[in-house]
């Protein structure tokens, strides 16, 4: 099996930096360009299926990117986001200016400085990992499989491949709509963007759970 794994284009809280999390937020209309240039690069694969976040913004990228496509789009919960607590419906800025700047700890060591009430970085690769092993039970002969999540979603099951810890999490760039392909136990390929240079700079910050 060979992993296609997209972030969702950028929504419309990633536009103004502020955390999503759980929050079930649309995309921009930036991030819809970015899911048909995301479905252009797919074109380059035979996806068998597509198996994607229930959240709108993982679920319109996926439904855009295949447009045209006769590839079945299958929800799975366990592909959500990862919650961040209290810190949902906050920008960046709000988060830096309380004491002691808990956002750049937590850049710097997301499993030991996790925000309030956020969902523990355990339970999130407990999850994942769940549903990337129903995936690759349900296809065992090589073929193309697509999977449409979240910067934190995707960056973990990276922290898995590579055997790194979780406080390495944020020192993984992943921009939106981008690709990364997995070939488990490998990873192929980190945050290919080649497919989205001819639009606009997204000014969302690249690796942050969304």
């Amino acid at each position: 099996m060979r992993l296609l794994l997209a972030r969702h284009g950028q929504s419309v809280w990633n536009e103004v930096r502020r955390f999503q999390g759980a929050m079930d937020v649309a995309l921009s209309d930036l991030g819809r360009a970015q899911a048909r240039s995301l479905g252009r690069a797919l074109r380059g694969y035979r996806p068998m299926v597509a198996y994607v976040s229930p959240m709108e913004r993982a679920r319109e990228t996926a439904e855009i990117a295949l447009a045209g496509r006769d590839v079945p789009i299958v929800s799975l919960p366990e592909l959500r986001e990862l919650s961040l607590g209290d810190w949902e419906g906050c920008t960046h800025d709000e988060i830096r200016q309380r004491d002691g700047d808990p956002y750049r700890a937590w850049l710097r060591a997301p499993l030991d400085c996790p925000p309030p009430g956020a969902e523990p970085l355990e339970d999130v690769h407990r999850r994942v990992l769940g549903a990337i092993d129903r995936i690759a039970a349900t296809h065992r002969d090589g073929e193309d499989v697509l999977v449409v999540a979240h910067g934190g979603v995707i960056s973990v099951y990276a922290c898995h491949l590579l055997g790194c810890s979780f406080n390495a999490l944020w020192r993984l760039r992943l921009d939106n709509a981008s690709l990364t392909i997995a070939e488990p136990p490998r990873l192929v390929v980190l945050n290919d963007t080649s497919h989205l240079l001819p639009l606009a700079e997204s000014p969302a910050r690249a690796g942050h759970a969304s």
